[in-house]
């Protein structure tokens, strides 16, 4: 098969990286791509947001299948767009992911059809939200309604902070029109997991559990970003809590988009919190989330290709997904400065003697220079992921595999996985 995978970061790199290993797969493309994911497809110069010219190239070089991975590209309706066309396509409808493109529409679903979540409102005044934020006070959480690069939620520990945010977002247009509304929350409290889950539109089978770093900075300190590191399984999802999730939540959400009229194809993404009355929804996204993907495939011991075309062809039912035993993790190596303002374009050394030490490096922000030489290419550079019977082995392997790679500024955590 020729296998198109669409987007150009470390969860592409992972996804293409295990596509690979598919004697399914024998010719494997990746748009825009990058310097890492140049070792194992061949990169082609499209930006992933550009629906008609991903589609045209689709058609005109024969592509038996396309994996479209990012959450603009599906809420700009890239999955219709190559259905029409005649090409199979992994990942749900612009109607469908809609419930990671409007967390108000998310919202109002799961008030709907009772599943549980925060309590909340939803704005397009920034008066009356701000007189919310006043009435409600502090800790409160403040979301941008629409797509934001996975940094448009501020959980304000002060009631300044929230105003602050909210006058960012709605006045000063911080993420676009992303910001015109908001959705303002409870602040829930609890350990936060991630569930990822393959949906076919009528059946959903869970992945391994993960936990994402978010904070910048050691100790959960810091601004947020789109992930600094992330492990799994996650020892704080007990398989009753899994029971429950699977009863309270998965199953409901899948049943929901249905009675909408928006059935759900490729990767629904639970962010779960784990509170004293039960789990709950913090957001849903409409795609492999990432960090998480890199140590989640690295767990996958069933073939990604078969996996993508039943949920495609809605016999996900009639597949067994198997994972390895033990766990994984994703240690992210960023740009110092990242995620407010840093600088690319240095040397990255030390690619080679990482994986040497028992780790995959996955590419996140990268590029291949004319002379062959990989340099940095965005805030989050590499993704160092390792395995290991144990958490704290994959961990260990992680930072150890790290020791060797340098480039200018590089920032890292040293708690993943640790807090």
């Amino acid at each position: 098969m020729k296998v198109l995978v669409v987007g150009g970061g470390g969860r592409e790199h992972a996804i293409c990286w295990k596509l690979a290993q598919s004697p399914k797969v024998t010719e494997l493309y990746c748009a825009p791509g990058n310097g890492g994911i140049a070792q194992v497809a061949t990169c082609v110069p499209i930006k992933a947001t550009d629906v008609d010219g991903m589609v045209q190239w689709a058609k005109d070089n024969t592509m038996d299948f396309v994996m479209v991975a990012p959450d603009d590209p599906l809420a700009l309706g890239m999955v219709d767009a190559l259905e029409a066309a005649g090409i199979p396509a992994f990942g749900p409808r612009a109607n469908a992911a809609i419930i990671e493109a409007s967390k108000a529409f998310s919202k109002e679903l799961m008030k709907k059809y009772h599943i549980p979540t925060a309590k909340y409102e939803t704005f397009t005044d920034l008066n009356k939200a701000l007189a919310y934020i006043r009435d409600h006070g502090a800790p409160i959480v403040v979301k941008a309604d629409g797509l934001a690069l996975g940094k448009g939620v501020v959980v304000a520990s002060t009631v300044e902070e929230a105003e602050q945010s909210l006058r960012e977002m709605m006045e000063d247009k911080k993420f676009g029109e992303s910001g015109s509304t908001v959705v303002i929350e409870e602040c829930m409290v609890g350990p936060e997991v991630t569930v990822l889950a393959f949906c076919d539109g009528d059946h959903l089978v869970p992945m391994l559990s993960s936990q994402d770093h978010k904070r910048a900075y050691d100790g959960n300190q810091g601004p947020n970003t789109g992930g600094m590191g992330a492990f799994c399984p996650s020892p704080k999802y007990t398989p009753d809590i899994a029971d429950r999730c699977m009863r309270e939540i998965f199953l409901p959400t899948v049943a929901a988009l249905n009675a909408e009229g928006r059935p759900f194809k490729g990767v629904i993404y639970f962010g779960l919190m784990l509170t004293k009355d039960g789990p709950r929804v913090v957001e849903y996204n409409a795609r492999f989330g990432d960090p998480e993907t890199q140590p989640i495939l690295s767990m996958l011991d069933t073939d990604l290709m078969d996996i993508f075309q039943a949920c495609v062809d809605g016999t996900l039912d009639k597949i067994d997904i198997k994972w390895k035993s033990g766990a994984a993790c994703c240690l992210v190596l960023a740009s110092g400065g990242y995620p407010v303002s840093y600088l690319s374009g240095y040397p990255i050394t030390g690619l080679a003697e990482a994986e040497a030490l028992g780790a995959t490096v996955f590419h996140a922000g990268t590029k291949q220079s004319d002379a062959g030489e990989i340099l940095t290419s965005g805030g989050r550079v590499l993704g160092v992921t390792a395995t290991g019977n144990t958490l704290e082995e994959a961990i260990a392997t992680a930072y150890d595999a790290a020791k060797p790679i340098s480039f200018q500024d590089m920032h890292f955590r040293t708690d993943i996985g640790k807090v």
